[in-house]
């Protein structure tokens, strides 16, 4: 039985990842992710920050952040991670601020996702040696590692998708699906790609359909299924972000028990909350601008970044990191936008919708976090097996 995965990013990639397990019931030459980006991981997948957290959930997405975080951390343990992906314990910290939102709330105000986190126990008497020292409030611990983390999402997906073709799945890339064939009785066929470099399509044999488009999972479905009268609910939210060198954070730094790696909430005086993360490699990473009126385009390629956006999060930055001029400044090494997809009630969904047809879409700024528990339950329910935890208040 042949299955057809629409997306190739974080979720998409994930998905296949656990369906071609040796555990599987399914032959990984029988998996095809289809991805219809010139370029591979080009919105967040590839754009995110990359944070990772074991319970900053609402109870319906609680469940599968745990075990999310879990696989994060086994994955890593069995692939050595901290070098193939970049992935780290975290020290967590807010600066003067206090929680109590929902999870979608906070995106919603454009305030910090800090507000959700739970405090746990926790010695952190200051900064890490890249954060300025003045006017930025006290110093709030919220995790020192166990249940916070942190991966370069880009070479995650790299990895996930490199170890998926190594065990025979198949990659249309760039492809995009144009239409679908049904049997009498409503399940799937086939599907026929094509591809958007070359005027080539073919048809794919399967039983089985997964949309995993991320923002663009709602226009797939309504080019699949024209006349269906289910809307999937997901709209977009771009953000933009910055990433950024220091020569107070360096690569190795964050095994560095004096040193180690931090996420940083904060909100400014016009209340701002970027949000900022030290990754592995040297790597400072900035967001938080978001804006739900820059449309969704054709594809993630298609971007056009908003100068003032930029400007904004590199003088926060510049604020945050003040340095002395004989030290150099911040090194840009990256401007990104991408698109998150966003439900309205903040939490992803992962159902079937129809015969031989699953969604799994919504994450809005917790793909990454959500992406590893999303593939292995989207996995055992395509197979018809028990999932490794409740997601049924995740069901459209």
């Amino acid at each position: 039985m042949s299955t057809v995965i629409i997306g190739s990013g974080i979720i998409g990639a994930s998905i296949a990842y656990y369906l071609s397990e040796e555990s599987s019931d399914t032959q990984p030459s029988e998996i095809h992710l289809v991805e219809s980006s010139p370029e591979l991981f080009a919105s967040a997948s590839g754009y995110a920050g990359g944070f990772l957290a074991r319970d900053w959930f609402s109870p319906a997405a609680a469940s599968l952040g745990a075990l999310s975080f879990d696989l994060h951390k086994a994955l890593a343990e069995q692939h050595d991670g901290p070098n193939q992906w970049g992935y780290h314990r975290t020290t967590t910290v807010s600066l003067g601020q206090a929680n109590g939102l929902r999870d979608d709330e906070w995106l919603r105000e454009g305030r910090s996702r800090i507000e959700t986190a739970p405090v746990h126990e926790a010695e952190v008497r200051s900064g890490p040696s890249w954060l300025k020292k003045t006017r930025h409030g006290d110093i709030e611990p919220i995790s020192e590692g166990d249940t916070t983390a942190q991966v370069n999402p880009l070479r995650l997906c790299q990895f996930l998708l490199r170890t998926c073709q190594s065990r025979g799945v198949h990659l249309h890339h760039p492809s995009t699906p144009s239409s679908i064939h049904l049997s009498s009785s409503g399940s799937v066929e086939s599907i026929t790609v094509e591809s958007t470099s070359t005027p080539e399509q073919h048809t794919i044999p399967c039983t089985r359909l997964v949309l995993a488009a991320g923002a663009w999972t709602p226009r797939v479905y309504s080019t699949l299924f024209p006349t269906s009268s289910l809307k999937i609910p997901v709209s977009s939210l771009a953000g933009h972000s910055l990433v950024l060198r220091s020569p107070h954070w360096k690569s190795g730094d964050e095994l560095d028990p004096g040193k180690g790696a931090h996420a940083i909430y904060t909100t400014d005086e016009s209340g701002f909350s970027p949000e900022i993360f030290a990754r592995a490699g040297g790597e400072i990473y900035i967001a938080g601008v978001n804006n739900a009126g820059i449309p969704l385009p054709e594809r993630p390629t298609d971007r056009v970044l908003d100068g003032a956006s930029i400007r904004r999060l590199r003088k926060t930055a510049e604020g945050l990191m003040g340095l002395d001029k004989e030290e150099g400044g911040l090194e840009a090494v990256r401007e990104g936008l991408c698109w998150r997809p966003v439900t309205g009630r903040g939490t992803p969904i992962l159902d079937k919708v129809g015969e031989g047809i699953w969604v799994a879409v919504g994450h809005g700024p917790w793909g990454i976090s959500l992406s590893l528990g999303t593939g292995k339950v989207l996995a055992e329910m395509i197979e018809g097996k028990e999932t490794s935890t409740d997601v049924s208040r995740l069901r459209l």
